[in-house]
């Protein structure tokens, strides 16, 4: 811990991620001691593999329909979303001032890379945040004194790996539209739970994308209570015996249209009810 009590923590995030290069390395120097940023800068190569995976899951239909997602999204949802994202960082540095050009930080493409763990070995965190989508190995996630933690797009145990959220609006499952703080072990997000984070959801207006942002922003500061209580070895973790536990693969066009569908057919009902009543 900090001589000011605080929990040192080092953050894991994408470069080209703005909400958690800039966003949220503020709100942790602001609420925190923040020690160290390891910025990871991928290349093209990283969506080949994901895609390569989903191709093993579930077969080259799965991952064609994951391709055309990616393409549908990026021609009718990325400006939107991209300027969304420009606002939210905008609020979260007027709303944490902090400056972070002096916090030393690290550039990689390789996260589980040895120079990457040097450079948390030297910084002795208590806590490292891994706002990451790669598996980090023990040599790794096993550096911090507290654990290595992250911030998971949906809620675990039922809706793992990157896209939860996504998954969570498709199955209709409103519930478990959220973000989970969990422990990284060696699965995939099988690590013990700490807290699950909501928010209110506009399915007609905001992406997948948005609502993953939004759940965590709008959760930060019991996110920070249960932060501190982690580093100072007070959190127990949320019992999740008994729950469904699955893992979900990149979002598909056909079950993003299905979506949709399902989203005006519950808005049509919705107004239909109004006007009878």
């Amino acid at each position: 811990m900090h001589q000011d009590g605080s929990p040192k923590i080092v953050l894991l995030c994408h470069h080209d991620d703005r909400i958690d290069r800039e966003g949220l390395s503020a709100w942790l120097a602001t609420r925190f001691n923040l020690a160290g940023i390891v910025v990871i800068q991928d290349g093209p190569e990283r969506k080949w593999r994901s895609l390569r995976a989903e191709r093993r899951r579930t077969g080259w239909i799965g991952a064609a329909d994951a391709l055309a997602f990616r393409a549908f999204y990026q021609l009718t949802k990325r400006r939107r979303d991209t300027a969304w994202v420009d606002d939210a960082v905008n609020r979260l540095r007027d709303q944490y001032p902090a400056s972070i050009d002096r916090v030393p930080q690290m550039l990689t493409s390789r996260p589980n890379g040895p120079d990457v763990q040097a450079f948390i070995r030297r910084l002795e965190p208590d806590l490292v945040i891994a706002r990451c989508k790669h598996l980090l190995v023990r040599d790794v996630f096993s550096l911090p004194r507290a654990g290595t933690v992250v911030f998971h797009p949906g809620i675990c145990p039922e809706y793992r790996n990157a896209h939860g959220c996504f998954w969570a609006l498709v199955n209709r499952d409103r519930s478990r539209v959220g973000m989970t703080l969990l422990k990284i072990d060696s699965g995939v997000d099988t690590g013990a739970v700490y807290f699950h984070g909501h928010c209110p959801i506009d399915e007609e207006r905001e992406s997948h994308v948005v609502l993953q942002y939004r759940v965590v922003i709008e959760n930060l500061e019991p996110i920070a209570r249960v932060l501190t209580e982690l580093a100072a070895g007070r959190c127990s973790p949320i019992s999740t015996a008994g729950r469904r536990s699955a893992v979900w693969g990149q979002p598909r066009l056909s079950a993003y249209l299905g979506w949709r569908r399902a989203v005006r057919r519950d808005t049509h009902d919705a107004s239909h009810l109004s006007a009878v009543s």
